[in-house]
């Protein structure tokens, strides 16, 4: 497996904000968002090539059964994640699947013991039309979709989505790291949207923009 990085910290995003959890960031993703602020596992050379047992044994060290497979785009090594996630699963881990709205997990993640993060790209990502709705739809009670707003456009966007389609998890909104947290609250506080979080990205707000946090 291509790893970026394996760290222990709080959850920092969506319903899970504030638990502790070790992050496996895994490298390369498909997708190029305009305001990716995890490039260094997009593209270049800055991973480690390790075994799946390898990956479990550093997983294991923090004694955490909260496992984040983050990216890039962790689907990219579908294989090798499956395996991983079947592998902790057994042990009795849980997992929360990060992933954008346009590759369909495999079966592990839609057990019980995971949880799945999707992110549906709004147009300032200049992604959104690789995403794949139906996916949307397909997302249980106890996942979230989480939409990057960072402009109106956006705003109006995620709230098109909303319409659009039957969406049964939970659903986030979250500002583009550097823009207004108060704007966009605000903004859904008026519209009265009653089933969404808005939310910040915690972890920068303790630590700010750095590595393994």
């Amino acid at each position: 497996m291509k790893i970026s990085e394996i760290f222990f910290s709080i959850q920092g995003e969506g319903i899970e904000i504030g638990l502790p959890t070790v992050f496996v960031r895994l490298f390369a993703c498909d997708l190029r968002c305009a305001w990716c602020d995890t490039m260094y596992a997009v593209e270049g050379r800055d991973f480690i090539d390790m075994t799946i047992n390898e990956v479990k044994s550093e997983i294991e060290k923090f004694q955490c059964i909260r496992v984040c497979m983050t990216g890039g785009e962790p689907l990219i090594q579908r294989d090798e994640v499956e395996q991983l996630a079947k592998d902790l699963v057994s042990e009795g881990f849980n997992i929360l699947l990060e992933t954008s709205g346009h590759k369909d997990p495999p079966s592990v993640f839609w057990t019980d013991s995971c949880l799945i993060s999707m992110d549906c790209k709004c147009p300032s990502s200049k992604m959104e039309e690789k995403m794949d709705f139906k996916l949307f739809e397909k997302l249980r009670p106890k996942d979230q979709l989480k939409f990057v707003i960072k402009d109106e456009v956006d705003y109006n966007y995620a709230k098109e989505i909303l319409k659009s389609y039957q969406i049964k998890a939970s659903i986030i909104f979250q500002p583009v790291y550097g823009t207004n947290l108060k704007w966009l609250t605000e903004k859904t506080l008026e519209d009265k949207l009653e089933k969404v979080r808005t939310l910040p990205q915690l972890h920068k707000f303790i630590w700010g923009e750095k590595r393994g946090y």
